[in-house]
């Protein structure tokens, strides 16, 4: 408090960051991350988790009743280990394999545009327009969008891609 008396003191106190990566994620990315956090989460009560299955194997309809206590004994296990600390694990984990990711994306568009061109030789068919081969290559090098950043402003106009401005 003192030290904040130094500073101005009419400011309110400032909460805590909820997390070390703060940066904002797409759906499908935070579920990507919630995907390894559960993930870590059952590794780390996977005896209770084994538990609990057994018992749920050999009764039916009565697994609720006859196998509370093994239930109530996974999920405080889950609960205990469901921490914000292991949350921020599981993100900074999911950010350090984008490169890989990236990687692995690329080779399956690439290993698809070679089956295609194959195809296309094949059945004799025409081959593709080379303007939309390159723009498609050109696609496959751009990184993964992460934070929310705008893409880059295009030639002749605003990030909508004309100088009439959209629809």
């Amino acid at each position: 408090m003192a030290a904040m008396a130094a500073q101005g003191g009419d400011q309110p106190p400032r909460l805590p960051m909820p997390s070390r990566n703060p940066l904002p994620l797409s759906a499908s990315q935070e579920a990507q991350v919630r995907d390894i956090f559960y993930d870590r989460v059952r590794k780390m009560c996977a005896p209770e988790i084994k538990a609990f299955a057994e018992c749920a194997m050999n009764h039916t309809l009565t697994a609720g009743f006859s196998c509370r206590d093994t239930h109530r004994v996974m999920n405080g296990c889950m609960k205990a280990h469901a921490t914000q600390e292991v949350h921020d694990a599981a993100r900074e984990e999911w950010f350090s394999l984008r490169q890989q990711r990236a990687r692995d994306r690329e080779r399956k568009a690439r290993r698809k545009a070679e089956q295609e061109a194959f195809l296309r030789e094949w059945w004799g068919l025409p081959e593709k327009d080379r303007e939309l081969a390159r723009k498609e290559m050109e696609k496959l090098g751009r990184g993964e969008r992460v934070g929310g950043f705008a893409p880059p402003k295009r030639e002749g106009g605003d990030a909508r891609g004309g100088a009439e401005g959209g629809r």
